[in-house]
């Protein structure tokens, strides 16, 4: 089954392992407690018969493994995406 996530900007693209695996590590995050994130978050997926799946709610899902692993990954993530992206990742996530 294919998943799509629904980005931002309203386009789509094919769900990919790798991109989790990969932004978890540019965090701080070992190679091997990236992949076990992107393979949870895969199954949850999965499991849930999900077709589609926006990237607030996968950057949340993300977020949530990260943090339970290591805060300061988590700490990472949120400052890259203030100063690199220019998000409020932390406030956009506590608003739903």
């Amino acid at each position: 089954m294919t998943i799509y996530v629904v980005k931002r900007d309203g386009s789509k693209e094919e769900f990919v392992f790798e991109k989790i695996v990969v932004s978890c590590m540019k965090a701080g995050a070992t190679p091997d407690a990236a992949r076990k994130i992107a393979k949870i978050i895969e199954g949850r997926l999965l499991d849930q018969g999900v077709k589609e799946v926006s990237a607030k709610d996968l950057t949340r899902m993300v977020l949530e493994l990260l943090r339970r692993e290591n805060e300061e990954w988590y700490r990472n993530w949120i400052v890259f995406d203030a100063a690199v992206k220019r998000r409020k990742t932390e406030q956009e996530l506590a608003a739903k």
